[in-house]
């Protein structure tokens, strides 16, 4: 049986990743496939990686992400606040170097939703006099 060592749940606008942490080698799977991949751009794997570069853990452990929701750029947000978690999860003196980076602070910002009466979330419909 595969024992996880962490967990952590990831959030960036509306995508949420969970993360498994396990002994390994480095591996990176997401949604069952590389990282390579599943993710488009070379910058979006590099997002991804940062919180495990920072820890210097990068083939310590492999990591199975399972990441629904949003856009790809969302989603790497959502797998580095994820791992950065676990990690803190697996050992509690990455806490230190994670947070000093930023990576465990969840990235709050979401489209505003459009309102009735409006063109889109502010923009309004143009005004006409005549």
């Amino acid at each position: 049986m595969i024992k996880n060592i962490g967990i952590g749940t990831g959030r960036r606008k509306t995508a949420v990743a969970r993360v498994f942490i396990r002994e390994g080698n480095g591996k990176l799977t997401v949604n069952g496939k590389a990282i390579e991949d599943y993710f488009a751009t070379a910058e979006q794997v590099q997002t991804v990686k940062q919180p495990l570069m920072v820890t210097g853990s990068d083939s310590k452990y492999d990591i199975l992400i399972n990441v629904v929701g949003g856009g790809m750029n969302g989603q790497a947000g959502a797998c580095l606040h994820g791992i950065a978690r676990a990690l803190t999860q697996v050992d509690q003196a990455n806490y230190a170097s994670l947070h000093a980076n930023g990576y465990l602070t969840r990235d709050s910002r979401m489209v505003e939703r459009k309102k009735y009466g409006q063109r889109g979330a502010r923009r309004r419909f143009q005004f006409s006099k005549r």
